[in-house]
């Protein structure tokens, strides 16, 4: 039997069954390996505090203070002990309680003016954070042992912890982890660095840094380990990447040139209006790569209204004009109808090709959904394998084996977030060669993401509005704090109704009882009332503030048919007021409608404001959005919707929403998971290391695709490429 090295040896083994077991269970730790990358947190010292004043609520904590005051209550008419102690860093107190014979034991040890590290989970009694029965460890020893060690400079890791393993406890089985690994001469240890990069660019050695973070002498210690730390991951990752985009590389495609004097041309000597010079820009890189014999992965972002809808038709007449089909994949029925409406009013006759009245050049464009009637769907069933339909738009019904292409070139993914990787994969194997594929995010996303989580496709970013869009002003309604700053918001829909304009209300919940109140979030209180819902308060606004006008809801569980039925006459101008979920988040195009009221606007992230936003001026009128919210006006959520109402600039949102979701697992599925594959690396501050890897990954996978000569890179590779996340990127 093979001997396993001392990295791979389960913990186990070192530590003994009961802390291996839960490290397993609670910290996912299985193998030394695995421990050695469980990076401290933070470090304290001992001279430093943690400041209690930024304590969250519900979290597992480690804090370092100091005792001010500890005091025993009886309850329970005398039978009962409880001992209160306050605990104090300057920057704010708090309370740790212990009750029963546990008083008498801690009241011995927690005198005022020791100082110590405490544990547990926050929570809040009587207004007050507290502790209830945390962990502790004294700090300050004996003065005598003091003198002998400078105690208050040593930094002491403070690691992610959990419930049931306190951070000092990790602390200690790190401390037999590294003694073991130091023993084996680092037995198992493999640098996935080259020598050269490492060199060139001033790294110290792998064991070096696992040495230097998890027992560092100095900040500069914990500085160089993070450097080199960061750089592992930020380049085993780009390698992988790099790898995915090779390996396209080498695949064939069908090369889609646009024909002169067809379809794209009667198409543009229709448009009322010249494209802006980003939309040429981007079209340019989009045609390029069409026209080679590789499939296109390409990731078109931009601002939200920036015309990215115009520029993936285009696309896909060109490759209508070189004799493919083209798939528009949209996330919700909603949607789909929605684009299908707006791309065949863009095309007028265009779209109604072997059609009576339709244009010689023109091409049949087919919406294809799962809620549609049998007769229908048979015949966009048949308009797609014979390739009567240039152009299919659908949700994921496109996906399912019935539906056959006559010859699929191009598929467009708009709203990469709501799809599934699988789904984009089942739809790419529907061509006879790989089609081409671009996806469209709704909303700009950073650089970083781009190059993380985007990683596998080349970029082009729309970040011009075209001429004649209005401002959006944004305003935050504190309805809990100045009610009459609601009663003012009606006012102003009113007003803009008065001058023949539309406005959206937009609430979280359906409320047709189906739906359950969302989960919590973190910052909701116990007794929170449940999410504001379409139907009550379109019937609180048609008897009320908004008498007299015409309010209609829509939500995603209409009928399909009452669905499109009310987004056309809004469309038409027959509807003042819409009151909808987010089913009009994306692509719904009524330049008439000028302002937009959020109810819970707490309740949504930035990204998803921001997108809603997007809905109004986009005509000629200004534009108003009201974030209506009753958080109180320190609390995060209030934080977040100032940002929203201070900035346009979804590029800066973007970041703002990143900052505050977890980074997610950026090669697993989840976009926001608690645990992430980035240990040390975190997107948002690290662009440097990211965009360097990137380019050092891109030249080595050039020059050796294989990585025969970097067997240790290849080992890495595959432990970061576990078979579930291969298989993610493989069918990006």
């Amino acid at each position: 039997m093979d001997r396993v090295p001392a990295l791979h040896e389960p913990l186990k083994k070192t530590l003994g069954a009961a802390t291996a077991k839960v490290m397993a269970e609670h910290l996912d730790l299985h193998t030394l390996g695995d421990l050695l990358h469980h990076y401290p947190r933070r470090y304290a010292e001992r001279g430093e505090l943690t400041h209690l004043s930024e304590l969250p609520l519900d979290e597992h904590v480690t804090v370092v203070a100091q005792v001010a005051d500890a005091r025993m209550h009886s309850f329970n008419r005398g039978k009962g002990q409880r001992l209160e102690v306050t605990i104090t860093d300057g920057s704010g107190r708090m309370q740790l309680v212990f009750f029963g014979r546990a008083a008498y034991f801690h009241q011995k040890e927690l005198l005022p003016g020791r100082r110590g590290m405490f544990a547990g989970k926050v929570g809040v009694f009587n207004r007050k954070l507290q502790l209830s029965h945390p962990e502790y460890k004294l700090l300050d020893a004996d003065s005598s042992d003091e003198t002998v060690k400078a105690f208050a400079d040593e930094l002491l890791p403070i690691y992610p912890a959990c419930k049931q393993l306190e951070s000092w406890t990790i602390e200690q089985s790190l401390s037999i982890a590294l003694d073991t690994m130091e023993a084996t001469g680092w037995d198992g240890l493999v640098d996935p660095l080259p020598p050269t990069l490492r060199e060139g660019r001033g790294l110290t050695d792998l064991p070096d840094a696992l040495r230097r973070i998890h027992r560092p002498q100095t900040k500069a210690d914990i500085a160089a380990a993070r450097d080199r730390l960061k750089w592992d991951e930020a380049f085993v990752l780009q390698v992988a990447l790099a790898r995915r985009r090779f390996a396209d590389t080498q695949l064939p495609a069908v090369a889609r040139r646009a024909a002169p004097g067809g379809l794209l041309d009667a198409f543009d000597a229709k448009l009322p209006f010249t494209l802006t010079d980003g939309q040429q820009k981007v079209t340019a890189e989009i045609f390029a790569d069409l026209a080679t014999e590789h499939p296109m992965h390409r990731l078109l972002q931009g601002e939200v209204g920036s015309g990215k809808t115009l520029v993936a038709l285009r696309a896909m007449l060109a490759v209508v004009d070189a004799g493919g089909q083209a798939a528009m994949l949209a996330p919700t029925e909603v949607l789909a109808q929605q684009h299908h409406r707006s791309i065949t009013e863009m095309m007028g006759e265009l779209a109604e090709g072997g059609m009576l009245g339709g244009a010689e050049q023109g091409t049949k464009v087919v919406l294809l959904t799962g809620s549609m009637g049998v007769a229908a769907r048979r015949q966009a069933l048949l308009d797609l394998v014979t390739g009567e339909a240039g152009i299919v738009i659908g949700t994921h019904a496109l996906i399912e084996d019935k539906v056959q292409f006559h010859d699929l070139g191009l598929v467009v993914v708009d709203e990469q977030h709501r799809f599934g990787v699988e789904q984009r994969d089942a739809l790419r194997s529907k061509g006879r060669q790989p089609p081409h594929l671009l996806v469209m995010t709704a909303t700009p996303i950073p650089r970083t993401v781009a190059m993380t989580v985007f990683g596998d496709l080349e970029t082009s970013v729309l970040d011009q509005l075209p001429a004649g869009r209005s401002p959006i002003a944004s305003h935050v309604v504190p309805a809990q704090d100045k009610p009459h700053f609601l009663a003012r918001a009606w006012e102003r829909v009113r007003e803009e109704a008065e001058k023949g304009h539309q406005a959206y209300v937009v609430c979280p919940r359906i409320g047709d009882g189906d739906d359950e109140p969302k989960k919590k979030t973190p910052e909701d209180d116990a007794d929170k009332r449940p999410p504001l819902a379409v139907m009550e308060i379109a019937e609180q606004l048609a008897a009320g503030p908004l008498k007299g006008l015409r309010v209609e809801v829509l939500h995603g569980r209409m009928q399909p048919d009452d669905k499109d039925d009310v987004m056309r006459r809004f469309a038409a101008g027959e509807v003042d007021v819409l009151v909808a979920t987010t089913v009009i988040e994306v692509g719904v195009n009524v330049p008439n409608a000028t302002a937009m009221v959020i109810m819970d606007a707490d309740r949504f992230g930035v990204s998803q404001l921001h997108q809603l936003r997007g809905r109004v001026g986009r005509g000629s009128a200004p534009g108003l959005c009201l974030l209506v919210t009753e958080m109180p006006e320190a609390s995060p959520a209030r934080a977040r919707l100032g940002a929203v109402a201070a900035t346009l600039d979804g590029f800066e949102l973007s970041r703002i929403d990143l900052e505050q979701r977890r980074e997610g697992d950026v090669l697993g599925q989840a976009q926001s998971g608690v645990r992430s594959s980035l240990r040390m690396l975190t997107v948002i501050d690290d662009e440097e290391v990211i965009a360097a890897a990137r380019e050092e990954a891109a030249a080595i996978v050039a020059a050796d695709p294989e990585l025969t000569d970097l067997p240790a890179l290849r080992t890495a590779l595959d432990a970061l490429l576990n078979e579930e996340r291969e298989s993610y990127l493989e069918k990006g």
